[in-house]
């Protein structure tokens, strides 16, 4: 229902539709109520470095003009009231009034540090955008992560950001109408949302209310004259409902005040759209809230009501036991009130009203907590945990795209609420598993994840959880262990989708790193090039070059994952190291010894018969590196059999059919080698086990499974290797699977 800019009502008609979008700032002189506000919440604040800093932004933007035509100070100025409202401290003041200067003005933000220090200078350069130039159309996702690192060493930061959003969406009727759309989306999918984590609900409301109507102007203005219409019939009830309860209160003997709970326009908007519901039956909804002193006198009040009206079942909700991620805490209920009418009701104390409106702005007394002890400072941690969260896989997301769809996503989702064994809250998004639950509570437990109870009950990992279950996990104690692939295909939070890639990523090309080097050492050796000699000079480095890879290790990579042959490396870097010696004759490369063909490239050579047609046999299936024997068959030239093989015993009756072999890989040859994995039986063994086989470019012949009577699953494999050395890899691996106790190499029938 987004109206384009096409159709979007001329600013006149906006003017008359929404006129709350063509707010004038302060005036300038308002500075002395800005200092009589902050004066209040801090009364021995340092409030000459709000004036020193006025003085400066007023001085840097002088001459410069709003769209509306103010003069440019009074946005800080206005901005800057928001957050003393708040209760922020000073230098937070002194940034929030500076905040435009380093992005707008000639000021720099090394003259900002010098003047006001290094905390007023990271809060300005936490809010400053990015150079569009530089970052060309990634610029306002990159803005936007800048904020978030920023954020994660200082929350008021965020705080300055959105107190800079609010008095921009007052005056978004003074924006050409695309503009003012655009910002008024960005808003509700990232801002509203981000105060609405912060459990500010004075900003969140406006700026939803602000964007729906920017968005929406003839909606909003239709909902706003409905509203306006069932004003006083709502008010009449409510007061009756008000004064009923008040009787209760004086009753209990209980000091406390009642109030009818405001409509939030932008709230009426998604319930009649997004969840389809008739306007009466939304407004006719009857709110209330009744703010006591003490936690005690909040459930005495729940009992009085409930003693008074019916409460509906399922409706009540304790946030004062278990508190919301933002920290929100109240009791809510609904009753049939006078009449039949549902009457919504929220109980809390003075505190928790503070903290409902303006978050954690209310609840961390930022002069006193930033300067505070180590315990204040763990307790703040511990209270916002979720924004180490964010700063952790904004890292870990290179793409800006990504990043911003991660973010909307992560701040957006409604959550559930688990307890660990010990009763710690943890908070997961909707539809969370076993395995987001473990990477929320720890990384490497995430890692280590193999099992899960849930409530007492063994449960598949990509179990769904639900508010209220008792969450405990099982690790591995292998140090090896590793998460597996296919959790990327359950998990629901970024946290643990971004950990799970992230390990991945690392393992594969630290594998990947050690394959090419020992591929491209492999084939120096064949052909006999001095391999010391190469691979100590810088032509390696030249080579990565070439082939366009940042440095040597990925080249390496490169090779070992196969988007760059072994044999173009070293072509490259003979002939580097060839026109570097040109001064001293080329350099001696001797040619390796020729052998005839064979039938299929066993990787053996007969002595003295290079001819003879070789064969490795299947009932030991040896490869490079074991002890082999020779023995000449009847037209089926020659079976190649490990040393300690059992049917050796046999053949060495017929010692005159016995030949000496040795082992002669090449690029071409091709082993067979068995293992076997002993494993608890479960669903998903078989395919867990061909997945991390395929992974790691095995190619498999054959395989044999069998469950014994006490749920052993035993597996056999026969696969193809052009590689042994890598075998030792595929083994830990596959040990790295859940449920998997033993893996080895079967050596014999």
């Amino acid at each position: 229902m987004t109206e384009t800019t096409s159709s979007a009502p001329p600013p006149s008609s906006l003017r008359r539709l929404v006129p709350r979008i063509f707010s004038r700032a302060a005036r300038r002189d308002d500075v002395d109520k800005l200092l009589r506000t902050v004066r209040t919440h801090h009364p021995k604040g340092d409030l000459a470095i709000i004036e020193r800093a006025y003085a400066v932004a007023d001085k840097a933007h002088d001459g410069q003009k709003r769209q509306s035509g103010e003069p440019y100070i009074t946005h800080p100025l206005a901005v800057a009231q928001i957050l003393a409202e708040l209760g922020l401290g000073p230098k937070a003041i002194a940034a929030a009034l500076l905040h435009d200067t380093v992005e707008d003005t000639g000021y720099p933000l090394d003259e900002l540090a010098a003047d006001f220090g290094d905390e007023v200078a990271m809060l300005v350069d936490g809010v400053t955008k990015l150079d569009k130039v530089k970052y060309g159309d990634s610029a306002q996702a990159e803005t936007v992560r800048k904020m978030i690192v920023a954020m994660s060493k200082d929350i008021r930061v965020l705080l300055i950001k959105l107190a800079d959003r609010l008095h921009n969406a007052r005056t978004w009727g003074f924006v050409p109408p695309h503009k003012a759309a655009k910002k008024a989306t960005e808003t509700l999918e990232i801002y509203a949302p981000l105060a609405h984590r912060l459990g500010i609900q004075a900003i969140k409301s406006e700026l939803e209310d602000l964007s729906f109507a920017v968005m929406h102007p003839k909606l909003y203005a239709e909902i706003e004259s409905l509203v306006k219409q069932r004003t006083p019939q709502r008010e009449q009830y409510v007061q009756n409902v008000i004064d009923a309860v008040d009787a209760d209160l004086r009753e209990l003997r209980v000091r406390g005040r009642v109030m009818g709970r405001p409509k939030q326009l932008y709230s009426v908007y998604q319930k009649m759209v997004v969840r389809g519901r008739e306007f009466d039956d939304i407004y006719d909804l009857i709110g209330i809230r009744i703010l006591v002193g003490t936690v005690r006198d909040c459930y005495a009040v729940l009992g009085a009501i409930h003693a008074r009206w019916t409460p509906l079942p399922g409706r009540f909700k304790d946030y004062i036991a278990t508190p919301k991620f933002n920290l929100y805490q109240s009791l809510h209920t609904t009753v049939i009130g006078p009449g039949g009418r549902t009457v919504e009701i929220q109980i809390r104390t003075h505190e928790m009203h503070q903290q409902a409106e303006f978050g954690v702005a209310a609840h961390w007394k930022y002069k006193e907590r930033m300067a505070g002890t180590k315990s204040d400072a763990k307790a703040v941690d511990a209270d916002m945990a979720w924004i180490a969260h964010i700063s952790d896989w904004q890292a870990e997301t290179a793409d800006p795209g990504e990043f911003l769809d991660s973010l909307r996503f992560e701040i957006g989702a409604k959550e559930v609420y688990v307890f660990t064994p010990k009763g710690r809250v943890v908070g997961l998004p909707t539809g969370a598993t076993p395995v987001d639950f473990a990477y929320a509570v720890h990384t490497e437990i995430g890692h280590r994840t193999m099992g899960a109870k849930v409530n007492g009950r063994l449960v598949p990992l990509e179990s769904t959880l639900q508010s209220g279950d008792v969450v405990e996990v099982f690790t591995s104690k292998n140090p090896d262990a590793g998460p597996s692939q296919d959790w990327l295909g359950f998990v629901k939070s970024t946290r643990a989708r971004n950990k799970i890639r992230g390990w991945f990523t690392k393992e594969r090309r630290e594998e990947a790193i050690e394959q090419g080097k020992d591929s491209i050492a492999r084939a120096m050796r064949r052909q006999n090039l001095p391999l010391q000699r190469l691979m100590s000079q810088d032509s390696f480095t030249e080579v990565a070059r070439l082939f366009h890879y940042e440095d040597v290790s990925a080249l390496y990579a490169a090779v070992g994952e196969g988007h760059v042959s072994t044999q173009s490396v070293i072509e490259k870097v003979t002939a580097l190291v060839s026109v570097e010696e040109t001064n001293t004759g080329p350099i001696d490369i001797p040619v390796g010894r020729s052998r005839a063909p064979r039938g299929g490239d066993s990787g053996v050579l007969v002595r003295g018969a290079p001819d003879i047609l070789v064969k490795l046999a299947k009932c030991c299936t040896p490869v490079p590196g074991d002890d082999i024997v020779g023995f000449v068959t009847r037209g089926s030239g020659v079976s190649v059999h490990r040393g300690d093989c059992t049917n050796v015993r046999a053949l060495k009756e017929e010692p005159d059919r016995l030949i000496e072999v040795e082992w002669a890989p090449t690029t071409k040859s091709v082993f067979l080698v068995q293992i076997q994995v002993e494993a608890l039986d479960r669903s998903g063994l078989l395919s867990d086990v061909t997945r991390v086989l395929s992974e790691h470019h095995v190619n498999i012949l054959s395989a044999t499974v069998s469950t014994t009577n006490d749920r052993l699953a035993l597996s056999k494999f026969v696969f193809e290797m052009g590689d042994t050395v890598h075998l030792d890899r595929v083994l830990n691996a596959v040990r790295r699977i859940d449920a998997v106790y033993d893996v080895y190499r079967v050596t014999s029938s």
